[in-house]
């Protein structure tokens, strides 16, 4: 059996083991939530993850290069940019196919056939993280942007109440003024 069959056969369960894999990076009551509903309107989180690591192992499994996951990596990515994840736990979640692949295979991947097959699509992984980690900065970027953007509108805003008072508290003072 060629490898890649052998992949496609076992798309299910290692998708399934993949996606049980990244919810073990979130919070218990967290992870339960997004196991059990994958509706895309009471679970978007959950059901993103879950429709996109399936579109990112059709294309390691036909071999795309990492600019034709940037969609996919990007719908991952733009919420594990803004969810409390470190760099690297927030990319580190494609390393977990190597781990659901390596559990559900691990006899077929021991035979020496297999081998050199398996070690260039790990080799895809990797390739595959790396854009992923470009993509990922990229969000953080933007958030930072989005900040920055934000503290100016706010200072801008709070110069103009500045202003605001400072000029009605002058108008009054002149009417005062003009009373006496």
């Amino acid at each position: 059996m060629e490898f890649e069959d052998l992949l496609s056969k076992n798309q299910l369960t290692i998708l399934k083991r993949w996606f049980d894999l990244i919810l073990e990076t979130y919070p218990a009551n967290t992870a339960a939530l997004m196991r059990k509903d994958r509706n895309q309107f009471t679970n978007p989180v959950g059901s993103t993850i879950s429709q996109e690591i399936e579109v990112l192992y059709k294309g390691l499994l036909e071999g795309k290069n990492s600019e034709g996951f940037s969609a996919s990596l990007n719908s991952i990515l733009k919420i594990r940019s803004v969810q409390d994840f470190s760099p690297s736990s927030a990319v580190g979640f494609i390393f977990l196919l190597k781990k659901a692949m390596e559990e559900t295979l691990k006899r077929e991947i021991r035979e020496e056939l297999m081998r050199e097959e398996w070690l260039k699509f790990l080799s895809r992984i990797d390739e595959l993280a790396l854009h992923a980690f470009d993509i990922y900065m990229d969000c953080r970027e933007k958030i930072c942007e989005i900040r920055i953007n934000q503290a100016k509108s706010e200072k801008e805003m709070a110069f103009r109440m500045m202003e605001r008072m400072s000029y009605s508290k002058e108008k009054r003072g002149k009417g005062e003024d003009s009373e006496s």
